[in-house]
């Protein structure tokens, strides 16, 4: 969309994305420039400096960006993101892309304005004034509260870290073998593990692919007829409901032609996430689910897809990627009619579509955008509505009439022609208000607007249709739990005791016990060296400031906040004592028709003197605390696709996530919401249900910028050994 930036200034074209007076989403096309923490909005691309804009906004340290993900609004694919004031969470600017590195740009650019603060800042103490957020506020707009903020994959600080990994860790794949150009790996199987992978196997095919990340992602993502010029195993998919921007649930039909003879034809129902990670790398995971409204189908037996996805990044200064495929599959035979070694074959012969790929790409070499984006790869979309939901499905195209010609016609009309407003009830002006350019046409119908009902609801042609999805949409993120679908996965939830509050999960330094905790080795976590400005070299941990002491692990029909400051928990025990301990607690909040809590608590018997960037983290605001508090990840025992998912970089937390703080006299408390980002809850959702085979390990740190505070260091460890949802114990009102 011709969007260009350098170190001070972004600027390009972009959808405000508004809401009419029955809540149903339309957009229009503006210009924004970002500059010196000035966001500008224009109608036209400014002829001088010196032009008005339309809206103008201050971004400061009170602003937040959440990723919203893939909309589609009025059939047009946009990613969305959301700018918020939390001073204010009235005041909200919803924005949309037309690809995700242009999304993942404007993000990136409006959280390093808002890290460096307003520009009077400095002279305004208190900081996050409600009237910086200026008239980017419409008349008939219908905002939504979002309090949520950047995602974590897509930034882990001011400073991008140049390693991939801030854990030390054994490689999990061994290699297999060589097929088609694509090297095969198998998953190490760990001694201890709870899941017996011996007849479906993890298996990852690794190549090299003649094209940009961006371009491999929607390739793999789309459903329609562009699949069958590389997926031989691929017949026919549809999407059965749209969870969010990030996750919907898909249904895909396997041809039989690839499989042994006389084995009936598979059909997979999957869970889909993805996510855009830092450097252009893109993330799409995979898992089988039950959903209501796609049972078994007649001539098809249902695999079970156990884990699988893609991992997609950019080499070669972007010309080219690696993709990762994974996958392990039960294809559900009987075990007389096909040995083991036959399934593996089955499931190493699927993954040899990434060959084909990359064959697609080289016979499309710098022609693969033009070719996405044909003419024929308009969709015939039909909306099959059962019971109030609807399902999309995607068959062969038709020509919708129009040459490349005619449409260069259309889009080369004036400005003046469709730059003004018009009501919604003007059929033209559904589409466009700002003439679109032709390369941005292309480009645009290569994204299938493969969404469930929700996303269609913005399309005025089906009021009722429309309405009632949006209805539906606005219910289901009010009440997350309202799922029409179930992990295969899922636990059984049992009511527990009543909890005291610190003492609720038990400690195993053995980590035999399952449902335990211990501390993990810090010498495990990579963190700045002293001189990290210069070499940007990280170095392995030697110890921690403070002992874990103790760890809840809680659930309850609500988020529980401040448990230190609840009469009878250890903090409060310890406090009653008159002692100079303090407890630094990290209340981990995950969302949920059961909403869990896993707090860890940390505690120091020295003076806080002694540790400068810890007392300044303490006694300072929130917009600091924000900017400075990490947290490393790691998955060290458990299935690939939660080892993917969850990542093992280090990641500003508080510009991933929702944090409140709770600050008494001996402690201070973070209660981190995984449910304020799309993203994160994705995540949170797909941990929860491979919960009690997995090893946790996470380390806690405050980020270190300068020379006075380096060399960084741990404020403590941890290790989550096995934990069972069923065991959590239940917080009575």
């Amino acid at each position: 969309m011709g969007t260009s930036e350098s170190e001070e200034k972004m600027e390009g074209w972009l959808y405000l994305i508004r809401s009419n007076r029955i809540g149903l989403q339309y957009s229009r096309k503006r210009y924004f420039i970002l500059e010196d923490h000035h966001l500008k909005s224009f109608k036209s691309v400014p002829i001088s400096n010196n032009q008005d804009p339309v809206r103008s906004a201050i971004i400061d340290s009170c602003i937040r960006v959440m990723d919203n993900g893939r909309e589609s609004i009025h059939r047009k694919v946009l990613f969305i993101f959301t700018l918020y004031n939390t001073s204010n969470d009235n005041d909200q600017l919803k924005l949309g892309a037309s690809s995700p590195e242009e999304a993942a740009r404007w993000i990136h650019f409006f959280q390093e304005a808002a890290l460096k603060g307003g520009p009077d800042e400095e002279d305004n103490l208190v900081g996050c004034s409600k009237s910086r957020w200026l008239p980017f506020r419409f008349s008939g707009s219908r905002w939504v509260n979002h309090s949520s903020s950047i995602d974590w994959t897509l930034c882990s600080s001011t400073q991008t870290d140049p390693v991939t990994s801030d854990v030390i860790a054994p490689s999990p794949w061994t290699i297999i073998g060589c097929q088609n150009g694509l090297r095969l790996f198998k998953e190490a199987k760990d001694r201890d593990s709870r899941v017996k992978w011996d007849d479906h196997p993890a298996i990852m095919a690794v190549g090299v692919v003649d094209g940009p990340s961006e371009a491999i992602f929607q390739t793999l993502m789309s459903l329609g007829p562009l699949r069958s010029e590389w997926d031989f195993c691929f017949y026919k998919g549809s999407v059965v409901e749209h969870l969010d921007g990030h996750t919907d649930i898909i249904h895909k039909q396997l041809y039989s032609d690839w499989l042994p003879w006389g084995m009936k034809r598979r059909d997979l129902l999957l869970r889909r996430y993805w996510r855009r990670e830092d450097g252009g790398t893109y993330v799409i995971l995979y898992h089988s689910v039950f959903h209501k409204k796609c049972p078994p189908q007649k001539g098809y037996v249902r695999a079970c897809l156990k884990s699988g996805g893609y991992v997609i990044s950019p080499v070669n200064q972007g010309t080219q990627s690696v993709v990762k495929h994974m996958t392990a599959v039960d294809w559900k035979f009987w075990k007389s009619y096909l040995r083991p070694s036959s399934a593996r074959s089955i499931t190493i012969c699927m993954l040899g579509r990434i060959a084909a790929l990359r064959e697609m790409f080289k016979a499309k070499l710098g022609n693969y955008t033009l070719d996405l984006s044909s003419g024929e790869l308009t969709r015939n979309i039909r909306l099959n509505q059962i019971e109030g939901d609807s399902m999309v499905e995607f068959h062969t195209p038709r020509g919708d009439g129009k040459t490349r010609e005619n449409k260069a016609e259309e889009m080369e009309k004036t400005p003046s022609e469709h730059a003004s407003l018009v009501s919604l009830n003007d059929v033209a002006d559904e589409f466009f208000d700002v003439p679109e350019p032709l390369d941005y046409d292309q480009s645009e119908n290569s994204w299938s607007p493969d969404f469930g009902p929700d996303t269609y609801s913005q399309d005025t042609r089906q009021p009722k249709l429309s309405t009632a999805a949006g209805l539906v949409k606005r219910l289901h993120d009010l009440a997350v739990q309202k799922r029409g679908y179930v992990d295969l996965q899922e636990m059984a939830r049992e009511d527990c005791i009543p909890c005291c509050y610190g003492t609720t999960l038990p400690k195993d330094p053995t980590c035999t016990l399952a449902c335990s905790w211990t501390q993990a080795d810090p010498s495990s976590f990579l963190i700045r060296g002293e001189n990290y400005l210069e070499d940007h070299k990280k170095v392995k941990a030697k110890s921690t400031l403070m002992q874990m002491v103790a760890a809840d692990w809680l659930k309850s029909d609500k988020r529980e906040d401040d448990l230190a400051g609840r009469p009878g928990s250890i903090v409060q025990k310890y406090a009653a004592q008159g002692g100079p301990e303090f407890f630094f607690i990290v209340n981990m909040q995950i969302p949920g028709s059961t909403a869990y809590n896993l707090a860890i608590y940390y505690m120091m018997n020295t003076p806080m003197a002694n540790a400068p960037l810890l007392e300044r983290f303490v006694n300072g605001d929130d917009a600091y605390r924000n900017s400075r508090f990490k947290l490393i990840p790691y998955i060290s025992k458990g299935s690939w696709i939660v080892k993917q998912s969850v990542g093992k970089k280090a990641c500003l937390l508080g510009q991933a996530l929702e944090i409140n703080y709770f600050h008494g006299k001996n402690y201070l408390e973070l209660g981190v919401n995984v449910g304020s980002s799309t993203v994160a809850r994705g995540v949170s959702g797909l941990v929860l249900g491979y919960l009690n085979n997995l090893v946790m390990e996470l380390a806690f740190l405050i980020e270190a910028n300068t020379p006075e505070e380096l060399p960084e260091y741990l404020l403590g460890t941890c290790r989550f050994n096995h934990l069972d949802a069923s065991k959590a114990v239940l917080v009575k009102p």
